[in-house]
């Protein structure tokens, strides 16, 4: 079952752009005191309402765990409506209401290869599955993104892990060469694991991938939250057996074969 955690308001630490470029490309990492938080799972998520919301967005927004220590919490957040530009706007001292950690993260099986499979602002868990993996030089990366590489958290990562490799599409005619990489890179997985975050177009070539080449596979969905916990309904998924699941309490991670996920003609 899903871990509901904790629920406080902390103040923030620090709002920075990530590299030279992020602050154009709206790329930033925010870190806030630890609500609270024990141990969690790498791909669970928490709830962000800070104060300076008031009543206009009134939801909170979900962002996954970047990186959780002792007495911080960072995220990965991109600014890309009301919501995201009001938190990347926000300054050291503002205070933040957190609550989580909150649904089912990724598996860890250490004695395995394991791919990471990452689009965009989909690398944030990945941070901290690399900083809390008992063997990161199992890992590979293959990341696919439109911004300038420095504005995610790709270099820290890059360097703790097996091997990591970054694929920049510039244009919409780089999309067809991605998805051969992903091809390559899930063919090549048959006796490992498979782990993808990021946008759902992505996730949905994933999950083809995994069933042509019969690849466990896990991927987190992005799909929209208003309160994390189960009570609104409003990020369903259907399931293998067409039954809906909620993301927020069943997910957001899911294995592949749980899913109805399919590409659109």
């Amino acid at each position: 079952m899903a871990q509901s955690g904790a629920c406080r308001d902390v103040r923030l630490l620090s709002v920075a752009p990530v590299g030279p470029e992020g602050a154009a490309y709206g790329c930033y990492l925010l870190e806030l005191e630890n609500p609270g938080f024990g141990p969690a799972v790498a791909g669970q998520f928490v709830m962000v309402r800070p104060l300076r919301f008031g009543q206009n967005p009134v939801w909170p927004r979900p962002f996954s765990l970047c990186r959780l220590t002792q007495d911080r919490l960072t995220l990965f957040v991109q600014a890309c409506g009301r919501g995201t530009d009001i938190l990347c706007a926000l300054s050291a001292g503002d205070v933040v209401t957190v609550w989580g950690p909150l649904g089912q993260g990724f598996a860890l099986e250490p004695e395995l290869p394991t791919l990471l499979l990452a689009g965009g602002v989909g690398l944030a868990p990945f941070v901290e599955y690399a900083a809390t993996h008992p063997a990161p030089s199992g890992l590979t990366l293959l990341f696919g993104h439109r911004q300038p590489l420095s504005c995610y958290p790709f270099a820290e990562m890059a360097a703790c892990i097996g091997r990591a490799e970054a694929f920049e599409e510039r244009t919409p005619d780089d999309l067809p060469a991605f998805i051969e990489r992903l091809d390559a890179a899930i063919a090549g997985q048959a006796d490992g694991l498979v782990l993808a975050c990021g946008p759902r177009p992505f996730l949905l070539t994933v999950a083809r991938l995994a069933r042509k080449y019969s690849a466990r596979a896990q991927v987190s969905l992005e799909n929209r939250m208003a309160c994390g916990v189960g009570g609104c309904l409003g990020c369903v998924e259907k399931n293998a057996l067409g039954a809906y699941v909620q993301t927020c309490t069943e997910g957001p991670v899911f294995w592949v074969e749980e899913l109805a996920l399919a590409e659109e003609a």
